[in-house]
């Protein structure tokens, strides 16, 4: 394997998902819901940025996805879409904007590929959404999908659980992750799955997998970005904080809040001459 094989493309397209998984290059994606972090990961030469739906409780407060709307997803993504000129913008449909008919999938991806500029996105399920994955893609719409645990589905799973376990659970997922493929999907992301589960899913894939708590054998990974800059007390087990961004920022407010009550900011050097 030369260099030039490997050498990272100067945007990130679809077709190089493919070429990545090829060449045993591992993919990296990361949750962006704005223009700062998406300037800034697109920089750090991150493949695809993913405007997640994890918005819902990292952005808006909410204790989950569920209540995130469209409306609310695509002026998030507009803003990353504009900031990224290298990463592959991946956008996810929120609950109740694909899973009833085709139609209303066709309509909701239109809407984020025509309002943001973005060029993916993901919808969660397997076999029972195919229909719309095939549609989409024949539509010119790239999708990736998602298996494993799906937050939209949270109720169903009684919270965050690990899914896939037991032969019956595998083998269901095996065969979703099949069905996603052969509907074109143009990767998957597995999340809170077993690793030799997920290990198994990529080894069967022509597509690439991206993990998120399945381990090591996955095509890529993607973590939500405050857990990975250490933004709040709480990272879950599956996230590994390549920094304390959240206690550094509070540092700095709090030397700027001390700063201002003691009369050192502003400095004449902060000031305007007449």
């Amino acid at each position: 394997m030369n260099t030039s094989e490997t050498a990272l493309p100067k945007k990130f397209r679809v077709h190089h998902l493919a070429q990545a998984k090829e060449q045993g290059r591992k993919l990296t994606m990361l949750t962006a819901y704005d223009s700062i972090t998406a300037r800034i990961f697109d920089a750090a030469g991150i493949d695809m940025l993913l405007v997640g739906d994890s918005m819902g409780d990292n952005v808006l407060g909410h204790p989950n996805t569920i209540p995130v709307t469209l409306d609310e997803m695509i002026p998030l993504a507009r803003a990353v879409a504009r900031n990224a000129p290298h990463s592959l913008v991946v956008v996810d449909l929120p609950f109740g904007s694909y899973e009833d008919t085709v139609e209303h999938a066709f309509a909701s991806a239109v809407r984020v590929l025509k309002e943001t500029g973005a060029h993916a996105v993901k919808i969660e399920g397997g076999q029972r959404i195919t229909d719309q994955v095939r549609l989409l893609t024949q539509s010119g719409i790239p999708v990736v999908g998602h298996l494993g645990f799906t937050p939209q589905s949270e109720n169903v799973f009684g919270g965050k659980r690990v899914q896939g376990r037991g032969e019956a659970a595998a083998n269901q997922l095996l065969d979703d992750a099949t069905a996603l493929q052969e509907a074109g999907a143009v990767a998957v992301v597995l999340e809170m799955v077993p690793a030799p589960l997920a290990a198994a899913v990529t080894e069967q894939l022509r597509i690439p997998t991206i993990g998120i708590g399945a381990g090591i054998n996955c095509d890529g990974q993607v973590l939500v970005w405050t857990d990975m800059a250490g933004m709040g007390d709480w990272s879950p087990r599956f996230a590994r904080r390549f920094a304390e961004i959240g206690a550094a920022l509070q540092e700095a407010a709090q030397d700027y809040a001390t700063a201002v009550r003691d009369g050192s900011f502003p400095a004449p050097e902060h000031s305007y001459d007449e």
